[in-house]
C-alpha cells in the first residue's frame, strides 16, 4: 500500500502524463509551454523515487541499470520520431544527441558527483574493476560510432555507407550486451560498493514486491512523461536556440540535458549519501546504453526507411571527446576520487557548453 503522505509519487506521474496527453491535441501557448515544464521537473523528481525503490528491491547493480534502460529505451523513441518527422534536417539530430549525451555524462553528472560527494565526505571510493570494464566499452563504442566516420572514404564525410552502418549497429549491441552480462551475471560484484563504503540501504528493510512492481509501473509512467514533455518543448527550445543565432547542436544538448534529468539526479543523490558506486553505475552505464541501444535502433530506422544519417563529429568535438575520456581514464583509475576531479570534469562540461555555442 502506498501512504497517504506519498500520495505525490503517484499523483505527479499520473498529472504529468494527463497534462501531456492534453498538450498533444491543444494548441500551443504561454502558459502551457510553463505547465509542462513544471510537469516535466515534478515527473522527473517522481521517476528518481520509484527508481530508488525498484533499486532498493531488486539491489544493485540492478536497479541502476532499471533506470538507465528504461531512460534510454524512451530516448531511442524521441529521436526516431523526431528523425521522422524532421527529414532531412534531422541527419544530425542522433549524433549530437549521443555526442551531447556522452559529454553531459561524463563531464557534468561525474563531475557534479565527485565535487559533491568530495565536499560532503573528503574522498569517496568505487569499484576500480568495474569502471574500467565500462571506460573501456565507452572508448571503443565512441570511437567507432562517433569519430571513425569522419575518417572513412566510402561514402560522405560524416557518413557510414549500409555495410558500414550495419557493422557498427551490430558491434554497439553486441557491446552492450557483454557489458550487462558481465555487469549483472559474471562480474556483479565489480559493481557493487566497496566494503568500507556507506550504505544507508542496508539499513531500511527493503520494499515488497507489490511496492515494487507498483513503483516500476510508475517509473514507466514518469519516464515516458519526462520524454514526450521534452517533445512538446523541443519547438520552443528550436525557436529559442534559432533566435539566439547558436547553431543547431545546441537543440541535441537541450534534449540530452532534459532526457538525462533522472539520472543525473539520482546520481547526485547518491553521491552525497556517500554511495559513489551507485552513482558511477548509474553515469557510465547511461553514457553506454546511449550508444548501444540508440544506434542500432536508428540504423534500423535510417536503411529501412531511407533517413538520412550523419555520425562522423567535427574535428573540434573529437579533440573535446578525446580530451575528455582521457581524463576519465586518468581521474578515475585509482577508485579514490576528492573534490579536484569533479572540478576537472565539470571544467570540461563547461568547455563542452561554451564551444557549442561558441564554435
Amino acid at each position: 500500500m502506498i501512504r497517504w503522505t506519498d500520495a505525490w509519487t503517484w499523483l505527479v506521474p499520473l498529472l504529468a502524463a494527463l497534462l501531456l496527453g492534453g498538450a498533444t491535441f491543444m494548441n500551443p501557448a504561454a502558459w502551457l509551454t510553463a505547465a509542462c515544464a513544471v510537469a516535466l521537473i515534478g515527473a522527473v523528481i517522481a521517476a528518481v523515487h520509484h527508481a530508488e525503490v525498484v533499486a532498493h528491491r531488486v539491489g544493485e547493480p540492478f536497479g541502476t541499470l532499471v533506470l538507465a534502460l528504461a531512460i534510454t529505451v524512451i530516448e531511442v523513441a524521441l529521436i526516431i520520431s523526431m528523425m521522422l518527422a524532421g527529414g532531412p534536417d534531422k541527419a544530425t539530430l542522433p549524433r549530437d544527441t549521443i555526442f551531447s549525451a556522452v559529454m553531459i555524462i561524463t563531464t557534468g553528472v561525474v563531475g557534479v558527483c565527485l565535487l559533491v560527494g568530495g565536499l560532503h565526505h573528503h574522498e569517496q571510493s568505487f569499484q576500480l574493476a568495474g569502471a574500467n570494464s565500462a571506460l573501456a566499452a565507452l572508448v571503443s563504442l565512441a570511437g567507432l560510432v562517433l569519430v571513425l566516420p569522419t575518417f572513412t572514404t566510402s561514402a560522405g564525410e560524416g557518413i557510414y555507407t549500409v555495410s558500414q552502418l550495419v557493422f557498427v549497429a551490430l558491434s554497439s549491441l553486441a557491446t552492450w550486451g557483454v557489458f550487462v552480462f558481465v555487469q549483472t551475471v559474471r562480474h556483479r560484484d565489480y559493481f557493487l560498493p566497496p566494503a568500507n563504503a556507506s550504505d544507508e540501504d542496508q539499513h531500511a528493510a527493503p520494499p515488497s514486491n507489490a511496492q515494487a512492481w507498483i513503483s516500476f509501473g510508475l517509473l514507466l509512467v514518469a519516464l515516458v512523461s519526462v520524454v514526450g514533455l521534452a517533445k512538446q518543448l523541443s519547438p520552443t527550445i528550436e525557436a529559442a536556440v534559432a533566435s539566439a543565432g547558436a547553431p543547431k547542436a545546441v537543440i541535441g544538448i537541450a534534449i540530452a540535458m532534459l532526457v538525462l534529468l533522472p539520472e543525473t539526479w539520482a546520481a547526485l543523490r547518491a553521491a552525497r549519501a556517500d554511495r559513489l558506486q551507485t552513482s558511477m553505475n548509474l553515469a557510465l552505464g547511461s553514457a553506454l546504453a546511449s550508444i548501444g541501444l540508440t544506434i542500432p535502433a536508428v540504423v534500423i530506422a535510417a536503411v529501412w526507411l531511407d533517413l538520412p544519417l550523419v555520425l562522423g563529429l567535427s574535428a573540434k568535438d573529437i579533440a573535446l571527446l578525446g580530451i575528455t575520456l582521457l581524463v576519465s581514464a586518468i581521474t578515475l583509475g585509482t577508485g579514490r576520487t576528492n573534490l579536484m576531479q569533479g572540478a576537472v570534469h565539470l571544467v570540461l562540461f563547461a568547455a563542452f557548453l561554451f564551444l557549442s555555442l561558441v564554435p
